[in-house]
């Protein structure tokens, strides 16, 4: 798109008057060249024809819709052995063939429908001045969109995206040296991918997760090809790995966790308020506004007027205005106590909580046997206050007394060293020498992965394989290419997922109403 001409491109054509007609704006052209040159044969020829006269829409001035009054010329073709005997002169900056827009209107609609696609880019052109409905914009885009050359990078990021979550999946390729998408595919079926790979060689690299159809596509259709596993999927696989194999010591971690708890006599009660977090915020932002109204009233009683004029004035009862008035500070609202039948059994339900009953249709049985004749929801909501009142000091150990420690917690404690856990992993490791192997084990092949020591990881692999690791030890073993070239090269899926995000973010735009090729359009030409 040309930008500061007047004129839509002023190699072409050249303007001979602009005026205002009917609510829009007139530009009357004609073109500049002497001769033509012959579609078929190339031949430039000067004889011409006859004229005639084509209407255009172009880009809107300040919301006015202009219209080009373009005056085209046909000529003889002069070439002794052409077919064509009468053409009609090209102008390529200007307009395309048999078109109503001017080129630089078609490709603003077009970049519109590439940012906001059909029904949200007719909005928005309307808004602008551009008179176009949303099948006139995704026409546009898939008849003036630019054929990207799709070429075979040589390190090629590969991984899938969900049309629909569990059911449905396509797969994305992205160049990773220069950071952009090459092509989407609608499936992620080995067969579709190993076939775009041959049809598409030079492919020297290739980075991908831990899933077999993308290595399985690659070793069919590139076995010479160096396969990159990703970093982060290879701890999110041990992390996996290690949950399930701490899944049967679930009830180890809850005794040990009581134990911790009932141990630490150093911590004092902690006081929780009545109100929950949402109800302070609410109360907080009504002081807010009540202040506010009592500052007004303060600044109008210059005026002179009485308490029902500035009641009338600022929407406020005569009476509030007198308090204000009479106010030299600021007077605070009383605090508000919530009254409720179960904050009679609160000593009772604290008790309960503290003894590891978190379920509120067990305590609400256990309070109706005590006289309490609410509701359910009463106490569930009781309870959820509670714990969204329960304040939180930095570095506590997130574990709420009487609750269980689940074994993606303990995973989590083990992985990151937490250091308030410290106490809760040692207690474990006293009771099972198991635990303590497979926590060790673990954190060492997050040291050998975050420092990419290879030579370290075939003796893991060994005595990885004598625990309940072996499942994963196995299939790094099977993978072990991958995994080294991980530890070697610099490349990983990081660009990959970022590309995922933003696909998603188009796909969720379109509303699920487009499909595939909409889609592949819109990705590849914002790359």
């Amino acid at each position: 798109m040309s930008h500061g001409t007047l004129v839509p491109n002023i190699a072409e054509v050249t303007l001979i008057c602009l005026r205002p007609k009917d609510g829009a704006i007139e530009m009357q052209l004609r073109t500049c060249h002497a001769s033509s040159k012959c579609p078929a044969c190339g031949t430039s020829s000067r004889r011409v024809h006859s004229r005639y006269r084509r209407t255009l829409e172009d880009l809107p001035w300040e919301g006015l819709r202009v219209r080009i009054l373009l005056e085209t010329r046909r000529f003889f073709c002069v070439g002794s052995h052409c077919f064509r005997k009468i053409f009609t002169e090209a102008l390529p900056g200007t307009v395309s063939r048999y078109a109503r827009r001017s080129c630089r209107s078609s490709e603003a609609l077009r970049c519109l429908t590439l940012a906001l696609g059909g029904r949200a880019g007719a909005r928005l052109a309307c808004q602008l001045g551009l008179l176009a409905s949303r099948s006139t914009l995704l026409r546009e885009l898939h008849h003036h969109a630019a054929a990207l050359p799709v070429t075979a990078p040589r390190v090629l990021g590969i991984d899938d995206w969900a049309w629909k979550k569990d059911h449905r999946y396509g797969t994305i390729l992205c160049d990773l040296e220069k950071r952009k998408v090459i092509d989407l595919l609608p499936d992620r079926d080995a067969d579709t991918v190993a076939g775009w790979l041959r049809t598409h060689p030079g492919t020297e690299i290739v980075s991908r997760d831990r899933g077999g159809i993308y290595a399985e596509a690659t070793r069919k259709a590139l076995p010479r090809a160096v396969q990159v596993a990703d970093r982060w999927h290879l701890l999110r696989n041990l992390s996996e790995a290690l949950r399930h194999a701490l899944t049967p010591h679930h009830r180890l971690f809850s005794q040990a966790a009581r134990a911790n708890r009932s141990e630490d006599k150093s911590a004092p009660p902690s006081s929780l308020p009545p109100w929950s977090k949402r109800e302070l915020e609410i109360q907080q932002m009504n002081r807010q506004r009540r202040y506010a109204r009592w500052q007004q009233v303060r600044d109008l009683l210059k005026t002179g007027a009485s308490d029902r004029e500035l009641g009338r004035q600022l929407n406020l009862d005569h009476r509030t205005v007198k308090k204000f008035r009479n106010a030299e500070v600021y007077p605070e609202a009383a605090p508000r106590v919530r009254q409720s039948s179960v904050y009679a059994h609160a000593a009772y339900l604290d008790q309960r909580v503290q003894e590891g009953c978190s379920s509120y249709t067990r305590l609400w049985r256990e309070l109706r046997k005590l006289g309490f004749s609410g509701q359910v929801n009463s106490v569930r909501y009781w309870l959820r206050q509670r714990r969204s009142c329960q304040p939180r000091t930095p570095g506590a150990l997130p574990l709420q007394p009487g609750l269980r420690a689940s074994p993606r917690q303990i995973v989590w404690f083990i992985l990151k060293a937490t250091p308030s856990a410290r106490e809760l992993l040692q207690s474990i490791y006293q009771t099972s020498p198991v635990i303590r192997r497979l926590a060790q084990l673990a954190q060492g092949f997050f040291r050998i992965i975050r420092e990419q020591d290879f030579p370290r990881l075939i003796p893991w692999i060994t005595e990885a394989k004598q625990t309940a690791l072996t499942g994963f030890a196995t299939r790094l073993e099977r993978d072990l290419k991958a995994v080294q070239a991980a530890l070697t090269l610099p490349w990983s899926q990081g660009h990959v997922e970022g590309q995922v995000h933003r696909l998603k973010l188009i796909k969720r735009q379109m509303y699920g109403r487009a499909g595939f090729e909409l889609l592949r359009l819109r990705v590849l030409n914002q790359a």
